[in-house]
């Protein structure tokens, strides 16, 4: 009976192909102009890496000529134009799509120093007039894709930090020529987001069973924090509709056993398939976490109650004992203990789960109905997925890439101070931790302690920096002192040897007629060197 709940995630699955949604990227060529477009080239974006939401990459474009699968095969010094040295960085690489997936791809670009990917499909889309006229003239070959392919992560994606797009083949086909032609090539690759006004509103689709978002979900209560009122979250649950996958039969039957609560009405797919949880259990924390953001977190879109307590759950429930047990989501001990930890009524909560509708009893329930609604009204098909200012982000969810996306989501001159501060930091997480130091493992002046600051969390005070200062110049003093004298007492020393050597001496005589006194001398009265004639020519 599953099989029909799996069919019906399939479609979704290639639904997500096909579907666009709100643009938060360009692509265009600057050089040459003739194959500049006004509103740029078609693309998609990939599922993966980080891209700088609120920046741009202006490159110089370079042909693989390969598809980029075998790493030990990357040759920086072959493909177009042709030149004998290898691929000068920065630099956007062009590469043929096909025999491996998308992220292998990208990740050989990426140690070989590319700064973005655009992959070219070999394929034309079957929808696409191009298409239509490259099979009617036998230029395309005799067959099309019917689907559009989607750049997804085939999950190993988490180490690529650079951006990537997919050219459609007829928009590719002039690049690769032109490249071929020893033409340079150079293209602009934006990423933006809607920023309509001076707040920001994010929403993030997610799971409790989602382990891609986990440590997202555990870190960026201090970004939460630290934007305040500047930006209104929402969190959302992301569900099956069991009725419409089959699974709640008109007799009232669970067609799709513990996958669903409500008997066959709200389903979920447990992604860690060790963890021994069910759809069901999924679902009702699912239920829970809803209610636990209405009752404290809905009136200021701050909610650090609900972050909290999804930190506390993952910290008490989804390890240790309770998921050796497989009770991750089955033991009404662990919840109330995190609920315990980080303020939150249980009572409450319990009592927004029955009022409605809950989970056991073959009826509706209003607010995971409302979770249904809003995901088809926002056109989501992929768990997990940010959306800011209703635009999807895309790319690896993790605290840089969505701390970048809400920051180039408020109005030019609008942006709070944390933005200011840490969004073009190199370590964005870090910088917020440090309440707005980009020190760490960041540059910038601030975090050297060279603006001020008390010189904690890692960064260097002022008052170090000038104390070092001053040591390391009187330490060269000294050793500039220490070498004076020793030059001076070696040119003393040199001195006496020439006057020793080239006039005479008369060490045994008390009466001298002329003396030579070096200043600086020790003792000069006992080592007054005598010169003159012998006592029997003097008159």
């Amino acid at each position: 009976p599953t099989t029909m709940l799996f069919s019906f995630l399939l479609g979704c699955s290639l639904l997500a192909m096909a579907m666009g949604d709100a643009v938060t990227s360009k692509f265009n060529v600057l050089i040459p102009k003739e194959l500049s477009k006004p509103n740029g080239y078609d693309h998609r974006d990939a599922l993966f890496g980080i891209p700088p939401y609120g920046g741009t990459i202006q490159q110089q474009v370079y042909y693989a000529d390969s598809t980029l699968c075998d790493p030990t095969k990357v040759d920086p010094t072959m493909g177009y134009p042709t030149r004998t040295e290898p691929w000068k960085s920065p630099f956007i690489l062009l590469v043929d799509r096909g025999d491996c997936s998308f992220v292998q791809k990208v990740r050989n670009a990426q140690r070989a120093g590319a700064s973005a990917v655009l992959i070219a499909d070999n394929i034309c889309i079957c929808g696409h007039d191009e298409c239509q006229d490259d099979i009617s003239s036998g230029d395309g070959g005799n067959f099309c894709e019917s689907q559009e392919p989607i750049m997804a992560d085939d999950g190993s994606g988490s180490d690529i930090s650079i951006a990537s797009f997919l050219l459609f083949k007829e928009d590719a086909q002039p690049l690769i020529a032109a490249l071929r032609d020893d033409t340079h090539v150079r293209a602009q690759m934006s990423f933006s987001v809607p920023a309509p006004d001076s707040r920001v509103e994010y929403d993030l689709w997610t799971s409790p069973a989602d382990s891609l978002t986990r440590e997202l979900q555990e870190d960026f209560q201090t970004a939460v924090a630290a934007l305040s009122d500047h930006a209104y979250f929402t969190p959302h649950m992301y569900i099956y509709d069991g009725v419409f996958a089959g699974c709640h039969s008109e007799d009232g039957q669970d067609l799709c056993l513990d996958l669903c609560s409500n008997n066959g009405r709200y389903c979920s797919v447990e992604l860690d398939l060790n963890s021994g949880a069910t759809g069901a259990e999924v679902v009702a924390e699912a239920l829970r976490r809803i209610c636990v953001w209405n009752l404290y977190g809905k009136d200021d879109g701050v909610g650090l109650p609900w972050w909290n307590y999804v930190a506390e759950f993952t910290e008490k429930c989804d390890s240790g004992s309770y998921a050796d047990q497989g009770m991750v989501f089955s033991s009404e001990v662990c919840v109330a203990q995190a609920m315990e930890a980080a303020g939150i009524d249980k009572k409450k909560v319990d009592h927004c789960m029955e009022q409605s509708g809950g989970v056991t009893e073959d009826q509706p329930n209003t607010l995971l109905d409302k979770e249904l609604q809003d995901q088809e009204n926002s056109g989501i098909v992929l768990v997990p997925s940010l959306l800011v200012n209703q635009a999807v982000i895309r790319g690896f969810l993790n605290f840089e890439t969505t701390f970048k996306a809400i920051c180039a989501g408020f109005a030019a001159g609008s942006e709070p101070a944390i933005c200011q501060m840490c969004a073009n930091c190199p370590n964005e997480r870090v910088c917020v931790q440090k309440g707005g130091h980009c020190g760490g493992n960041g540059g910038g002046m601030m975090g050297m302690g060279l603006l001020g600051g008390d010189g904690s969390n890692g960064s260097v005070s002022s008052t170090f920096f000038l104390t070092s200062m001053v040591m390391i110049l009187l330490a060269f003093s000294l050793v500039g002192y220490v070498q004076y004298r020793r030059q001076e007492t070696y040119m003393r020393d040199q001195i006496r040897g020439v006057v020793a050597e080239y006039m005479p001496v008369e060490t045994q005589n008390a009466h001298v007629s002329t003396s030579l006194a070096l200043d600086g001398d020790e003792n000069d009265d006992d080592n007054v060197h005598t010169f003159g004639a012998p006592d029997s020519a003097l008159s």
